[in-house]
């Protein structure tokens, strides 16, 4: 088979796992793309299909197989080849090769830059692709997802990021803002700042923080009218990181700060670098001197050694900081982290007692809060159209896509996917806001 018959070949892919792997993916489309493969939609129709995994914890290595073998029956048809990429063959290597050996070609997240060279060379072309720097957006084309660094160095006692990551590599400045004006110029108005911890910006390569200095410099892109920050780790939050966000009319005045816990016992047993004491004092000050500033957060429950009081520690802060946002998680004994061999683990039963209070708690209180919205203006961008309920969706600074909420528009209005407008919420019932285009 020659280079052109195995250009015309049509790919597709999976994507699965966080928005990093998400950028990731998109890069590799791209090269493929520009190289002179079709990339379709349809798995059922393309002669090759790409799985990016995700292996962050069991429920997404299960999903990722459960994936595989979904692409792996397109075999029977039109499918040639199965590629695994992501963090599935990084996690766990031969052993995943050996349990899916019909897999065509695994590829490591170091080994993304040759996907194409990979691709060719499963039809014995061997080639040296040149790689370029370019996105092929799978999500909306209104907003895309920056990553800043890979990695992380945080060491957190139940992640598996640094094993499958390794340490944070921040991306140049120069690289993030040339890729940024790329992305606006394919029509993106939000841009989404990524990493694993997106505070630490800077430091392995600059021998400091560079995050409000990025952020000054994305701003000054005409076309981009959001930028929205993911995650902020708390000890790193700083009152001129806040007053950015504050004051810069680019920035949406949103933090997203991964907590975990509020027990000084549990977060060192986690290995986190905060306590009790910076995590409340930190609150005060968001509430007290950046009320317009909506807060998301995330918790684990179930944590290896979590008492019944520790818990009931942890549901009255959620009672007492009022957030906005919150995503909570049972602890997953993870293989090869630190707390895979702790003692006093916790009942999967107990977790999900657990998991189902807080989230019962956690959404009488955005409850509460949302309802204090009704009746205000804010800005919205239109994300999506239903096609089986009629309405548009779209999202006010205060929310990311697909976490929080949204806030629907009937179509009796001309409205524009893409478009931001001012809008009045009228109601908010059943975890979406009503609004009306002013």
């Amino acid at each position: 088979m020659n280079l052109d018959e195995i250009k015309r070949k049509k790919i597709s892919a999976i994507s699965l796992g966080c928005d990093k792997n998400r950028v990731d993916l998109e890069k590799m489309l791209y090269n493929l793309k520009s190289f002179g493969f079709e990339i379709i939609d349809n798995i059922e129709d393309a002669e090759i299909i790409i799985v990016n995994t995700c292996a962050f914890i069991q429920s997404a290595v299960s999903e990722a197989i459960d994936n595989i073998l979904l692409a792996l029956e397109q075999k029977a048809s039109k499918c040639e080849k199965v590629i695994v990429t992501g963090c599935l063959f990084s996690r766990y290597g031969e052993e995943i090769k050996q349990s899916l050996s019909e897999v065509d070609a695994y590829v490591d997240t170091k080994n993304n830059s040759k996907i194409v060279d990979i691709v060719c060379n499963l039809y014995n072309a061997e080639i040296k692709h040149v790689y370029k720097e370019g996105r092929l957006l799978t999500n909306y084309p209104h907003y895309a997802y920056l990553k800043i660094a890979d990695g992380c160095n945080n060491g957190c006692a139940y992640c598996t990021i640094p094993r499958i990551r390794g340490r944070y590599i921040s991306t140049p400045l120069e690289n993030l803002i040339k890729e940024a004006k790329m992305l606006a110029s394919q029509g993106v108005k939000e841009l989404i700042l990524v990493a694993q911890d997106v505070t630490r910006y800077g430091y392995d390569i600059y021998n400091e923080s560079r995050l409000v200095q990025l952020i000054r410099e994305l701003s000054r892109i005409k076309e981009i009218s959001w930028i929205r920050l993911h995650y902020c780790y708390p000890e790193m939050v700083t009152n001129e990181l806040l007053d950015e966000i504050k004051l810069n009319p680019k920035v949406c005045k949103y933090l997203d700060i991964p907590l975990q816990h509020i027990d000084d016992k549990i977060l060192k047993d986690m290995n986190r670098r905060s306590d009790e004491t910076s995590v409340r004092m930190l609150i005060q000050n968001l509430k007290e001197n950046y009320p317009e500033i909506t807060i998301r957060s995330t918790f684990i429950v179930g944590f290896p050694g979590e008492s019944g009081k520790q818990f009931k520690k942890l549901i009255q802060f959620l009672k007492q900081a009022q957030l906005n946002n919150v995503g909570f998680f049972p602890y997953y004994k993870e293989e090869k982290t630190k707390a895979f061999f702790m003692k006093k683990q916790v009942p999967s039963f107990i977790k999900k007692m657990r998991l189902k209070k807080a989230q019962k708690v956690q959404t009488q209180i955005a409850n509460d809060l949302n309802l204090k919205l009704v009746g205000n203006t804010v800005d919205v961008l239109i994300d999506y159209f239903d096609y089986n309920d009629g309405y548009f969706y779209g999202r006010s600074q205060a929310s990311s896509p697909n976490v929080d909420f949204y806030i629907s528009f009937d179509n009796s209005q001309n409205i524009v996917l893409g478009n931001i407008y001012k809008a009045k919420i009228l109601s908010f019932e059943n975890g979406v806001f009503k609004g009306e285009i002013i």
